[in-house]
């Protein structure tokens, strides 16, 4: 252990040496700029404009928004290209995982191209889960004067990691290793920003043939977006964002080599980089699309997290009323009168969230709490599931949850499933479903749709599904003793490219509505910086609670729900259950208070019920703990986890 410590050491570069290899990359920057024109030669963008339009029609007293909830993948996708081709000043990325994979290099290229146009690009990605090619980093490095990039928390300044950094980061600064810059922020010339879940790989936008993310943005234009771009500038300064040329590995690379050229693109799919290409140029698309879908709202605010969260002296120096993304939230939560609707892809509860809910639950009047969430055979992340499995009776009885858990294969999610799976490449087999009799979904337009399309892709019964390629998704990390990932979604009974949820949002009374990347977990609260759009209007709240509501639809999700008593020793196997769940180890009882249930409609039957609804349980069929996961030994794994994993809660 301490020869990995020493070997890691002896790898960083001197002072003097990082120096030189950041006067290397300056000095092969270009300085020539493709455009004279005062705007930079931007695209005229219709959603660009509606940035234009609310700073113009805004006052100090009375500041004007425009909102547009963006629930497709691909869609999303489009209105980040198109923002970018559509700045005149300024650009600046900040996200937890950037990929070099269809989608992200699509994003790469034309930040560049917006750099050579004289517009100033700045990116900030996290060490940990971004761009790890040296080649790509060191060429990026050097690519032009208005184009820089920083790299948040690198571990032993490095942007590739190897075994020996990982046990080194065990043993020498475990907690700093955890703290991760979690935020997701694009944000244009200061009047336009898109916050959400989403980070720049393909299966953020639909774009997978495995595996794909059910997630959500927001785009806001006007002034809060200069509240965005101030958040922006306090992590590009902050201690811990460095130059990516001042990184041992990419520095040794420059040292050794010089800025190298870019790595050529080699798109997997060139018709759909075509096809998104051209609908990001197209401003009639571009105003169907985003514009027409636009909500005027009331009161929007940005509430991120700083850097300071990550130093030592946070608990105790007053924070000044600086933001800090969990008190907000936590205050919106208590402050419901009839209803809150949350939406987290890890349904994992620190102990302050335990005890607002029960605080919920103990009002004579409490209000209903709907909490949707993913399935183990829909999470990308089983480890952090086991802790959820494990607490269902908690989340149910004490807490008064109603739970649906997300279906690897939904019927109706918000995207365009004639478009999920291309023809297959050379050699792969052919995986396409049906196409859809729904149209493309635009901008999130059909959230509050009553109309139900057939949105079924055809089910492949083959021989199962698992996801072979070690890609880091989302929230899954490396283990501490490894490079490549070790937690990715199980094994499931049908081939197909599945889904997983991984939008974070919360509506309060309909009235309230935020989007985000907090996960309403101890990890968001104690380890990851967070950041969310909090935006007070009824009609903006009613659209993302529909969204919400159509995901927990019988077609999208099964509900979690209370066994049927059996017959006898029904009050034994609860006390059992019970006591065997407080224990931090050995919660070996294998017969659980809740499990999941499918909807059966039929003339007595018509529409789906609560679970409290007298009638469920002739409405609803069990369906099992684990539906559609290829348990076999996996269910060992789950019930192993559920027995030795409470003490991993802070850090899931």
């Amino acid at each position: 252990m301490l020869a990995a410590l020493l070997a890691s050491g002896c790898a960083s570069l001197s002072n003097q040496q990082r120096e030189r290899a950041q006067g290397i990359a300056i000095a092969a920057r270009s300085a020539v700029v493709d455009c004279d024109q005062p705007d930079r030669c931007a695209l005229d963008s219709p959603l660009r404009a509606l940035g234009g339009k609310a700073i113009a029609e805004s006052t100090a007293q009375l500041p004007r928004h425009y909102a547009t909830i963006v629930d497709e993948g691909e869609l999303s996708l489009v209105a980040r290209l198109n923002l970018i081709r559509s700045a005149t000043r300024s650009v600046d990325l900040q996200t937890y995982i950037f990929d070099t994979d269809d989608s992200a290099r699509m994003v790469i290229d034309e930040l560049l191209a917006a750099a050579r146009r004289g517009v100033k690009v700045r990116v900030l990605i996290d060490q940990l889960s971004a761009i790890s090619d040296v080649q790509m980093l060191s060429a990026l490095s050097g690519a032009h004067a208005n184009f820089e990039l920083r790299v948040y928390n690198p571990t032993f300044g490095k942007a590739k990691l190897n075994y020996f950094d990982y046990v080194g980061s065990v043993l020498c600064c475990f907690r700093r290793f955890n703290q991760r810059m979690h935020n997701k922020l694009l944000v244009i010339d200061d009047v336009i920003g898109v916050v959400g879940g989403r980070n720049y790989q393909d299966d953020y936008y639909d774009w997978d043939k495995e595996y794909n993310f059910r997630d959500r943005d927001v785009v806001v234009a006007g002034p809060e977006a200069r509240e965005m771009a101030a958040n922006f500038q306090a992590f590009w300064d902050a201690r811990r964002s460095v130059p990516a040329e001042r990184l041992n590995d990419v520095g040794k690379t420059l040292l050794n080599e010089g800025v190298p050229a870019m790595p050529q693109a080699a798109f997997r799919r060139p018709e759909r980089i075509e096809r998104v290409d051209a609908e990001a140029s197209d401003p009639q698309f571009i105003e169907e699309a985003f514009v027409d879908t636009a909500l005027p709202v009331r009161s929007v605010s940005y509430v991120a997290d700083l850097p300071r969260k990550h130093r030592r002296e946070r608990e105790a120096q007053p924070l000044n009323g600086q933001h800090l993304t969990e008190p907000r939230l936590d205050a919106l939560i208590s402050q419901a009168q009839t209803e809150v609707i949350l939406q987290t892809p890890y349904l994992v509860l620190s102990k302050p969230a335990q005890a607002l809910f029960k605080g919920l639950r103990q009002r004579e009047t409490p209000p209903r709490v709907v909490v949707s969430t993913n399935s183990l055979a829909a999470t990308d992340n089983p480890i952090v599931y086991a802790l959820s499995y494990k607490y269902k009776r908690r989340n149910l009885r004490e807490l008064g949850f109603n739970i649906y858990e997300y279906k690897p294969f939904p019927l109706d999610a918000p995207i365009n499933y004639a478009q999920l799976l291309p023809a297959p490449l050379d050699g792969e087999p052919s995986l396409r479903p049906q196409p859809t009799s729904r149209n493309r979904l635009i901008g999130g337009s059909a959230a509050g749709s009553n109309v139900r399309g057939s949105g079924s892709g055809r089910r492949l019964s083959a021989d199962g599904s698992e996801v072979e390629r070690d890609v880091l998704r989302t929230e899954t990390r490396p283990s501490f003793l490894g490079t490549r990932a070790v937690s990715k979604p199980l094994p499931v009974t049908r081939r197909g490219a599945r889904m997983g949820l991984h939008a974070k949002s919360l509506v309060v009374d309909r009235r309230i509505g935020v989007i985000g990347t907090h996960n309403f977990d101890p990890r968001s609260e104690n380890y990851n910086t967070e950041g969310a759009v909090i935006i007070d209007d009824p009609v903006f709240a009613e659209q993302l609670a529909q969204s919400i509501l159509r995901d927990v639809h019988p077609d999208n999700s099964w509900v979690v729900a209370p066994r049927e008593k059996p017959p006898v020793l029904a009050g034994l196997n609860y006390s059992i259950g019970k006591a065997s769940e407080a224990l931090p180890v050995l919660d070996f009882w294998p017969w659980r208070y809740a499990t999941d249930y499918a909807f059966v409609p039929g003339p007595e039957c018509p529409q789906p019920l609560r679970r409290q609804d007298p009638r469920f349980h002739t409405c609803y069929t069990a369906v099992g703990d684990f539906p559609e996961v290829d348990v076999g030994p996996k269910w060992v794994l789950v019930r192993m986890l559920t027995a030795f994993g409470a003490g991993l809660v802070p850090i899931l």
